[in-house]
């Protein structure tokens, strides 16, 4: 089962309003597990950009309404390409995809915008894996932000000073392998190995006991359970399946 678990950062709240993605962060999971695959993009969005959206990511100095020359670490965006050029690129690599979200009402509304204004098929909602509802169901009244469930799972995020989508991506994958049970939910059983295809794990089923254990009742053990139920008459379930 392939999963992509996604990550965007946005000038603001509302596509509909001029509000557009400055950067995209994704990495694949195979049967729960990282693959090593990702997908990181900045993109120009056109516009300015605003100083509360500029506080929390850092991104796109120079789209500032006073700009200035970026810092260590920040990131320009007027020579990043546009969405439009990356768009088919995005939708190949998150392909058909179950898709992991922190709060995906929020990307999947700014996802779909982008490939709606572009002429590509929009994502349908029913593909998205809300971790943030997740976390409010499993654990009702208490934080459920992507720091607050690292501090409850013990996952070090220390190189979050900043959101950064690709960073961000990579910290929900070990909050979301947390959320469904543990990094190995399934005790590796789907996990390809020695570079199989999967076929053969997929196709695997349980198969009997070539011949049964042997009980581990003693003789006098079986002689008290048969005088017990002799003792309880012939109306005895035990009898009656004996």
């Amino acid at each position: 089962m392939r999963e992509i678990v996604l990550d965007t950062e946005t000038t603001g709240f509302e596509p509909d309003q001029g509000d557009r993605i400055v950067e995209i962060g994704a990495i694949e999971l195979y049967n729960h597990m990282p693959t090593g695959r990702t997908y990181h993009q900045y993109i120009n969005p056109e516009r300015d950009m605003p100083d509360g959206a500029f506080e929390i990511h850092g991104i796109g100095p120079d789209l500032l309404v006073n700009p200035r020359p970026p810092k260590d670490g920040e990131v320009i965006l007027r020579d990043k390409p546009v969405f439009k050029e990356i768009g088919h690129a995005f939708f190949e690599f998150v392909a058909d995809s179950r898709l992991v979200i922190h709060n995906a009402a929020f990307d999947m509304k700014f996802l779909n915008a982008e490939l709606r204004w572009m002429g590509l098929p929009e994502l349908h909602w029913e593909r998205a894996i809300d971790t943030l509802g997740m976390a409010r169901q499993k654990f009702p009244g208490s934080p459920a932000s992507l720091d607050a469930l690292c501090r409850r799972f013990g996952i070090d995020n220390a190189s979050r000073t900043l959101h950064g989508a690709l960073l961000d991506s990579e910290i929900l994958a070990e909050v979301y392998l947390e959320l469904i049970g543990g990094r190995q939910p399934d005790f590796a059983l789907g996990v390809v190995q020695s570079g199989g295809s999967g076929a053969e794990n997929s196709a695997w089923k349980p198969k009997p006991r070539p011949a049964p254990l042997p009980s581990r009742l003693t003789k006098e053990e079986a002689a008290a359970h048969d005088a017990f139920v002799q003792a309880m008459g012939d109306g005895a379930l035990w009898s009656k399946l004996g």
